[in-house]
């Protein structure tokens, strides 16, 4: 395997919006910027930069874009302005990779404007893989002439990886604007698929007379599409469909499934983005590839009972199936709440939402989501409560981690629930409900729950909390993430955000999972059945301020009959950079360029026996050390081809030892002094 291999392998072991419109166009009072990057510093205190949630380096990210897995690494692009913390004029596919989802190594991007076809922006799109592994990017590119065209991208190097260079099909676009179509309403290629006749189907969302839709193109060999007679789905009255996704999900299963996968114990599920709203909605039905149609089990509607994947701050998101452990991810864009001036203060705005592995409910009704199980690799000193009563009023403290960077599951026992007060026949949206009755509104079962991200005092608090009411002889269960306590400061956006949650408390238990991580807050509810993700800038409760309770401010007791609290460590997060330098060289040189070593570095006249490849900790308080042998030939030259197999970084178990990395390789000859070092900056 290549040096490069070992380069990045270091590492792993080691609304403002994206598009900022009204309709489809982005608005003329959207902030965005051109400016240079260096203008735009990260500035040092940071209290609300989020620890093991994933953001890129500095400024601007939204739309995760394509995520897939290849060869070992799974891969995340994004929307990304290079140049500032606000949307840009022209935005460029930002490029992650990791091993395990949860630390990462930024790399170059994947794609910049650089073409007639996607001179203005290279917007969002996805990923496909094609027959011999071969990935595939369908994205939107704004053209000379501001429209929106459909382009295709393929890898330069398929034995690479990281896949670090991207080729512009010389024919782009591959799909054009429909005629009929607004110039800017024609965006964001879902993932394709097979049909049972073997041609490929891919989706673009736009719009017609304010009836959202997506156009179903099709293909036999993924270069030439034609449009197919109707849309695949549209729906009256909701605008543009963003970010389209459609992928099969099994029947009694949490398996994922491929998205060529069809049958009769599938249902497919399909999603589109509403920027009306900024929120993510999907529906659940069957899909026949003969026909073409795709009959939906419910339609999008301007109410409350739309199948939501969060009921909080979750945008523009993506899945992608995970073959290594047949699983479903679900990738989503969360923005800030705080202002365009606080963005360019802190030289960055927006962030992803923990992966979600996602699947049908056994109930076929709904879909589930749930942290990805790499979140877990993340958790230390742990806390546990078992048995313990909550009167009403009362709060208990969860001392003994830390609470601004935490993940907290705690199952609730109910009393008697036949006395539970009657639900106001007027109210019909929960989250209207939870600004309303809000965490200091006192009931009989509830509010209870989770206070995060507190003062002592409780002046800053987000409550996230449940009630139980009563309607039609049915019991109701309210999920509310109240953030009007959450900062003293008054500039930022304090939404309070709620869903009902569709479990039965006689039977069903009441179970919430918080994850805290600064300035973000994502819990599901009910085992994953409703997720709700909040943004919070406390002004006092921030890093070893901020403070974590159970409470109960309704007039019946509650009990906690589990609870399970856990600090978490922060993940790995690199930017790599390299440059070469020769340290007591005589005869030898070391190839590489200014940006990158290559892939097969050669050192010349060197000892060819017993090559050492080494990772040190350059900070003397780290002693960090990993190292491994290299194999070497012989080239014609006389020079020695080295290669390297993998390398292993150990970090001290307090996260501290990632800084200043130095990666070297040097002969252990002692008759030999031949040394090339490059850095891995943060």
């Amino acid at each position: 395997m290549a040096l490069l291999m070992a380069f990045n392998i270091l590492f792993f072991t080691l609304i403002s919006s994206a598009r900022a419109h009204s309709d489809c166009s982005p608005s003329s009072n959207s902030p965005s910027s051109s400016s240079s990057a260096d203008d735009q510093p990260i500035m040092n205190n940071q209290p609300y930069r989020s620890s093991f949630h994933f953001q890129s380096p500095k400024n601007w990210m939204n739309d995760p874009n394509g995520p897939m897995y290849y060869k070992g690494i799974y891969h995340l692009f994004y929307q990304h302005n290079p140049h500032a913390a606000v949307f840009g004029d022209i935005m460029i596919w930002g490029h992650s990779v990791s091993h395990d989802l949860i630390n990462w190594v930024h790399i170059d991007p994947a794609l910049s404007p650089d073409k007639p076809f996607d001179v203005k922006s290279c917007w969002s799109g996805s990923v496909t893989i094609l027959p011999g592994n071969k990935p595939a990017i369908l994205y939107t590119g704004i053209d000379e002439n501001n429209r929106q065209v459909q382009n295709l991208a393929m890898p330069r190097n398929l034995s690479d990886p990281f896949l670090r260079d991207w080729v512009k099909y010389s024919q782009n676009p591959i799909i054009n604007l429909p005629d009929g179509i607004e110039h800017d309403c024609f965006r964001d290629p879902s993932t394709a698929w097979r049909g049972a006749d073997g041609k490929w189907r891919v989706i673009v969302g736009s719009v017609m007379q304010n009836n959202g839709m997506v156009f179903l193109y099709r293909s036999d060999d993924f270069f030439h599409w034609s449009k197919y007679e109707h849309p695949l789905h549209s729906s009256a009255n909701t605008k543009i469909f963003e970010c389209p996704d459609f992928y099969p999900v099994q029947i009694n299963s949490k398996n994922g499934l491929d998205t060529s996968v069809n049958g009769p114990d599938v249902k497919h599920v399909f999603k589109a983005s509403f920027w009306a709203n900024a929120h993510d909605y999907y529906l659940l039905g069957s899909y026949d590839s003969k026909t073409e149609k795709y009959i939906s089990e419910s339609d999008f509607t301007d109410t409350s009972l739309n199948l939501r994947l969060d009921y909080g701050k979750f945008y523009a998101s993506k899945s992608f199936f995970d073959e290594v452990k047949n699983r479903r991810i679900l990738w989503g864009w969360v923005n800030e709440s705080d202002s365009t001036e606080d963005a360019y203060k802190k030289g960055w705005s927006g962030l992803q939402a923990i992966p979600r592995q996602v699947w049908l409910h056994e109930n076929g009704k709904q879909l589930v989501q749930w942290p990805i199980e790499e979140v877990e690799t993340l958790r230390h000193d742990e806390v546990i409560i078992n048995g313990k009563k909550l009167d009403g009023g009362s709060i208990l403290e969860i001392s003994g981690i830390t609470a601004a960077q935490a993940d907290i599951e705690v199952e609730f026992s109910l009393p008697n629930v036949e006395g539970v007060e009657e639900m106001n026949p007027r109210w019909k949206d929960p989250q209207i409900i939870c600004s309303s009755q809000n965490a200091l509104v006192n009931g009989r079962i509830g509010p209870f729950g989770l206070l995060v991200m507190a003062t002592k005092d409780l002046t800053e608090q987000t409550a996230i909390f449940f009630r139980i009411y009563k309607s039609n002889n049915r019991r109701i269960v309210l999920m509310c993430s109240d953030q009007s306590r959450s900062s003293l400061r008054e500039d930022i956006d304090k939404t309070t955000y709620g869903t009902f949650l569709d479990i039965d408390p006689h039977s069903d238990r009441i179970s919430l999972r918080s994850l805290i991580d600064h300035s973000i807050v994502e819990s599901f509810g009910g085992g994953g059945k409703s997720c709700i993700t909040s943004r919070i800038y406390p002004k006092v409760a921030i890093n070893k301020d901020a403070h974590l309770y159970a409470f109960n401010n309704g007039t019946l007791s509650v009990g906690i009959k589990r609870l399970n609290a856990w600090s978490m460590k922060n993940a790995r997060s690199r930017g790599i950079k390299s440059s070469c330098s020769r340290v007591g060289i005589q005869k030898s040189t070391h190839a590489c360029d200014s940006k990158e070593l290559e892939k097969d570095s050669t050192i010349s006249g060197a000892n060819l026996d017993d090559l050492e490849f080494a990772v040190k900790s350059k900070n003397v308080a780290d002693d960090n050390e990993s190292s491994m042998k290299e194999t070497g030939e012989v080239l014609k030259d006389g020079s020695l081809q080295v290669s390297v197999d993998k390398i292993i970084f150990t970090e001290n178990a307090d996260g501290s030892g990632n800084d200043d990395l130095e990666f070297a390789v040097k002969s252990k000859n002692v008759e030999d002094d031949n040394e090339s070092s490059m850095k891995v900056e943060q």
